[in-house]
């Protein structure tokens, strides 16, 4: 699964940041995904209240501010600061920061909330995507592959391993 940080505010302009492994595209004309989170979590009120939030692709020089994370409470810590991370403006959010080091960040206004038992699942539309310009070719082209993004499988994190093949190689 990808191992995301999902960055989130607040309308009193308090901001936090929640690891993800339960994500993942769900329709690319609107462009939509979703997120699914446990009700308990810190972040589960800003989401709920704000309507937004934004993936951040994590990469394996962030594994530990991913973990970090993913493990203690916004409730407790200021994630930002402790896991040395910097927040960043949105294109077409109101109160969701992107998080400035991550290669990638996917702005997302929430469509929809499934109550689903242990997590609710926030099912959203894509507004607007940053990318650094680091992994854009001179044709224009986005070089997502050259950004050592990080997986999460049974409690370990991963890189991405070797390229096996490319779409439609079987045929």
């Amino acid at each position: 699964l990808p191992a995301v940080m999902v960055s989130v505010g607040d309308k009193e302009g308090n901001s936090n940041i929640i690891t993800v492994a339960w994500t993942g595209t769900i329709c690319t004309n609107p462009a939509m995904l979703y997120i699914s989170v446990r009700p308990e979590r810190h972040s589960y009120k800003m989401i709920r209240e704000s309507g937004e939030f934004v993936v951040n692709l994590t990469t394996e020089d962030l594994a530990k501010a991913t973990d970090y994370c993913g493990v203690r409470s916004g409730r407790d810590v200021d994630k930002w600061k402790e896991a040395n991370l910097t927040p960043g403006k949105a294109n077409e959010l109101a109160y969701s920061p992107i998080i400035e080091e991550c290669p990638v960040n996917i702005e997302c206004k929430v469509e929809e909330v499934k109550e689903l038992g242990s997590h609710h699942m926030f099912i959203a539309k894509v507004v607007s995507v940053q990318v650094e310009d680091t992994y854009m070719d001179e044709t224009g082209k986005f070089c997502l592959n050259d950004a050592s993004l990080l997986a999460y499988s049974h409690g370990e994190y991963l890189g991405l391993g070797k390229k096996i093949g490319t779409f439609g190689y079987s045929v």
